[in-house]
Parts: C-alpha cells; structure tokens; sequence
C-alpha cells in the first residue's frame, strides 16, 4: 500500500506514458512492436487516494492503479492504447499474429 500511496502522488496531476513490447515469434521469423499510450491523472487529494487504497483495487497493478476499474474515474486524458495500460495492447497484438 505504500508503494502504491507513493505512485498514485507521483502521478497525481500529472501526464506519463506506459509502455509494452510485445513480439511474435514464427519459426526464425520475430515480429515485435513497442505500444506507447500518454495517461493524465488528475490531481487527487489525500482522501481519494486514501479511499482508493482502501479499495484493494490496486494490488499487483504496476503504478498502483487499474485503470479498468475504480481508477478510471481519474484518468482525463488518454491518448493511444488503452488495452496497453490495462495489460496488453490486443489491437497490436492482434496485428503481430496476422502477420
């Protein structure tokens, strides 16, 4: 919870950037690709982040946040994969196996 209380004030009012590789092996072919997605999170007072913590919603999420749940309600500004920031950019992915 500490972590998480540390990551969710370093993002607080702040833009940042996630990003996955991901790559696709056939044979001795390799397909891979590195996913870029810019988030906003907006300025969160000590009670949000206190109440978010105490949702448990953030344990094992890399930032301290899901943005596929109660933390989404934070999140203004997006700009790329938000499937990226879940976990797994499938759009790219999906690319990579049609190839």
């Amino acid at each position: 919870a500490a972590d998480a209380r540390r990551c969710l004030a370093l993002l607080s009012g702040r833009r940042h950037r996630v990003y996955t590789a991901i790559s696709v092996r056939a044979g001795e072919t390799l397909w891979s690709r590195i996913v870029e997605t810019h988030v906003g999170v907006k300025r969160l007072t000590d009670g949000q982040i206190e109440t978010y913590l105490a949702s448990g919603e953030w344990q094992g999420k890399a930032g301290g946040y899901a943005i596929q749940g109660r933390a989404a309600a934070f999140i203004p500004f997006i700009s790329g994969s938000h499937s990226n920031v879940v976990g797994l950019p499938l759009y790219e992915t999906a690319q990579l196996l049609r190839q």
